[in-house]
């Protein structure tokens, strides 16, 4: 289905019907259809009315179109992609004990299609990376006047990941990490992660440079008393680029920093895991509008290359930090 408003473009298809060699995995409870419901559909929007950036924000985790007529706004083109992911929830059990490589593997096997553990067993036309692809090259054709094709490799045959934004909030935005120390990426926006924090993943030479990496989560968030998101972004050796900012507080560029919260009220403590991006959990103004549209803005636009000034490891994060750097 496709509809167009002005000059935005909202495309959605199914992947099971934009891939034939796509399948179910109902042993982890991935399925096409729940209840007479598709559950593999995929969103894809565009705005050529504003100024390009030559960026395409894949997105992690479930529809959100709030979040991607921001994307839009800034440039970028968006897509959704669904791919077995239900694992998560499953394998936290089957981990041995001391195993601190567990979730790496689960996550680059679900992203890549690629061997990369014995628990779950996820071919490629599945993978992340590969339902992308397929998606990209769907778009090109369904919809020319986004031109989905500058994303896609000289030979056609791959996407062009040097233009890719991965993102995600909680669960997505740790795999979007996970990836992104796989294979090289322009940025990567982590909202309400990445977490792992038993793992050791996130200290292991990366392919996208370290400065690409931005997070930004509610200290109200269990992740942040429990030290996860902070333990992960200094072992992702963000630190390097400038000091934990609080937007409460502070304005664009702040500090240059890879490293954001926010202490907002949002009502409700149970609120602050989703508060990270724009839906009916993330806190407004007395006017009802967002806090938080200059942090996002400032995620997935603010130049790579500049960064603030490298600081040492926060005391408070070092909790169960099994690396230095």
């Amino acid at each position: 289905m496709l509809t167009a408003e002005g000059q935005q473009y909202t495309i959605t298809a199914r992947a099971s019907e934009i891939d034939s060699r796509t399948k179910e995995y109902p042993q982890i409870g991935y399925t096409f259809s729940k209840k007479g419901r598709a559950t593999d559909m995929q969103l894809a929007m565009v705005d050529t009315s504003v100024p390009l950036s030559g960026r395409l924000v894949i997105w992690l985790m479930a529809p959100h179109k709030a979040l991607f007529e921001r994307l839009n706004a800034y440039g970028h083109h968006a897509i959704q992609v669904t791919y077995p992911r239900e694992w998560f929830g499953k394998m936290d059990k089957l981990r041995e004990p001391g195993d601190d490589n567990h979730f790496s593997g689960l996550r680059l096997e679900a992203a890549t299609g690629q061997d990369h553990t014995d628990l779950i067993d996820i071919a490629k036309p599945d993978g992340l990376m590969e339902r992308a692809y397929q998606f990209v090259k769907y778009l090109e054709k369904e919809n020319p006047e986004g031109n989905w094709k500058q994303f896609l490799s000289p030979d056609g045959k791959r996407l062009d990941w040097d233009k890719v934004i991965l993102s995600g909030s909680s669960h997505g935005s740790t795999t979007a990490a996970r990836l992104a120390k796989h294979i090289r990426v322009a940025r990567v926006v982590m909202l309400s992660g990445p977490r792992d924090q038993t793992e050791r993943w996130q200290s292991e030479n990366s392919a996208t440079p370290p400065e690409r990496f931005f997070g930004f989560t509610h200290t109200e968030d269990a992740g942040w008393p429990g030290h996860h998101y902070c333990r992960s972004w200094l072992m992702l050796g963000l630190n390097q680029f400038g000091p934990i900012v609080n937007v409460d507080t502070s304005a664009p560029p702040y500090e240059n920093s890879r490293r954001l919260t926010s202490s907002a009220d949002v009502g409700n403590p149970k609120h602050a895991h989703g508060a990270s991006n724009p839906n009916k959990r993330s806190p407004k103004d007395a006017n009802g509008n967002y806090l938080y549209e200059a942090v996002w803005k400032y995620l997935y636009t603010h130049p790579v290359n500049s960064t603030g000034k490298p600081v040492p490891h926060e005391k408070r994060c070092r909790r169960h930090l099994d690396t230095q750097r």
